[in-house]
């Protein structure tokens, strides 16, 4: 479980926000220009800070039980998240614009580092917190400009298909990517796929089951699929949704050993 903390904190950013009883609702295709589409892709969702109950399974190739999540977002401040399984609790993890820092019981390790660690295990060079807030809120998590994709509508939705190498990256880090973005008739992000034209790696994040609630658009279901050296899956069930502010305590316990992704 070398990589389970990192997969951990990857997995509390697959989420979104603010419902507790909200219900699906059936897409109703609208045609709309190409300018509208993408200002309409591009809104920033409107929340303060939203705790989640979660049920998360991750697949590494090595066992790890399906976890019990508490997840705390607010918005441009932090993510927080605590791990339970079998009521035990199995680690807790915590990301900010400065960085991500995290710990799991079972091997007594944790992580402490810039975004370069989750960009590692993404296998990607562009992860910031605001990319990442934007990936588990469901909104579009990667520069999109309409000068460089093809935009298509049918009764199904919207398909953006890259028209050239997209290049994009952080940290002086830049890779050029081929992207398809699948949205609903209602605009909803419903399939991400980024694919490294160098090394092939591939990215997918998938969007499902998606609400209505206040304002806000929002998707019961989330799988992240990392196909490269290694594949890995995390998929995320969200069972509650909650508007109130908690308290997020993070400490390491001693005697825990710091790791690093290789």
């Amino acid at each position: 479980m070398k990589n389970y903390i990192i997969l951990l904190l990857l997995s509390f950013a697959l989420v979104s926000c603010k419902t507790a009883t909200a219900k699906p609702e059936k897409p109703i295709a609208v045609p709309v220009a190409n300018a509208a589409f993408f200002r309409e892709i591009s809104k920033k969702p409107d929340f303060d800070q939203v705790k989640i109950s979660s049920r998360v399974d991750v697949e590494t190739g090595a066992f790890i039980p399906t976890l019990d999540a508490t997840i705390y977002i607010e918005d441009g401040q932090k993510v927080w998240m605590n791990m339970i399984a079998v009521f035990l609790n199995v680690g807790r993890g915590i990301a900010t614009p400065n960085g991500i820092q995290g710990y799991e019981k079972w091997n007594k390790t944790y992580i402490e580092s810039d975004f370069s660690y989750l960009n590692k295990m993404l296998n990607v060079d562009f992860i910031d917190f605001a990319a990442l807030q934007n990936l588990l809120l469901g909104r579009t998590f990667i520069p999109v400009q309409e000068k460089d994709f093809s935009f298509s509508q049918s009764v199904q939705g919207y398909r953006l298909n890259s028209t050239k190498n997209i290049r994009f990256g952080s940290n002086g880090n830049q890779s050029d990517y081929a992207v398809a973005l699948q949205y609903s008739p209602t605009f909803d992000l419903m399939n991400v796929v980024l694919t490294d034209v160098k090394s092939s790696d591939r990215l997918e994040v998938s969007y499902s089951n998606w609400v209505t609630f206040e304002n806000m658009r929002l998707p019961k279901n989330v799988k992240i699929n990392i196909k490269g050296q290694k594949t890995s899956q995390i998929a995320l069930e969200n069972t509650k949704f909650e508007g109130s502010k908690m308290a997020t305590p993070y400490s390491v316990p001693a005697n825990y050993t710091k790791t690093e992704i290789k």
